[in-house]
């Protein structure tokens, strides 16, 4: 499979911007549980405090950068449940950067990360069914649709269907 060269690192105060913008992007409300803007100073405090340990925080947070050090995107593996060995993934691609091949690195690099690193069984991804150039990623990072769930996104007006997926090691 041919895909972009990608590289996952931790995120730095440095990165406060990017995630500013991405966690206020409005558009991308839909896709998770956002619905109100984060401060700069939440923001900052959540970069300073998290401990970058998957146990103590449920969650981990990358930046995604290019072979030449550009920042591609973000991706997070959240919803982590180390009983079950399973987490919930979520990426978001810069714009300009979208349809390049990162989505699909950076998806594998995550599978990657979840089997050797955390010794996870399985890795999911809530999509809206409307987003099908999202399902299509997952789908060449290999996952599998699993089923449909019916009125799973509130946009603030209205509900919208979403479909899990999910990859198994």
């Amino acid at each position: 499979m041919n895909t972009a060269e990608v590289k996952l690192r931790a995120m730095e105060p440095e990165d406060l911007d990017l995630l500013y913008r991405i966690e206020n992007d409005q558009q991308l409300w839909d896709a998770g549980p956002t619905s109100v803007p984060y401060s700069r100073y939440l923001l900052h405090n959540y970069i300073a405090t998290a401990k970058g340990d998957i146990y103590a925080d449920q969650q981990v947070r990358f930046v995604a950068e290019n072979r030449v050090g550009e920042t591609v995107g973000t991706a997070d593996i959240t919803n982590f449940d180390a009983k079950h060995r399973r987490a919930e993934v979520g990426i978001v691609i810069a714009r300009q950067h979208r349809r390049q091949g990162y989505g699909t690195a950076i998806l594998q690099q995550l599978a990657d990360y979840a089997l050797h690193v955390l010794h996870l069984h399985q890795l999911y991804a809530v999509v809206a069914t409307d987003n099908v150039i999202s399902q299509q990623l997952f789908e060449k990072a290999g996952y599998n649709y699993v089923s449909e769930l019916k009125e799973w996104l509130y946009d603030g007006e209205k509900y919208h269907d979403a479909v899990l997926m999910q990859i198994f090691f």
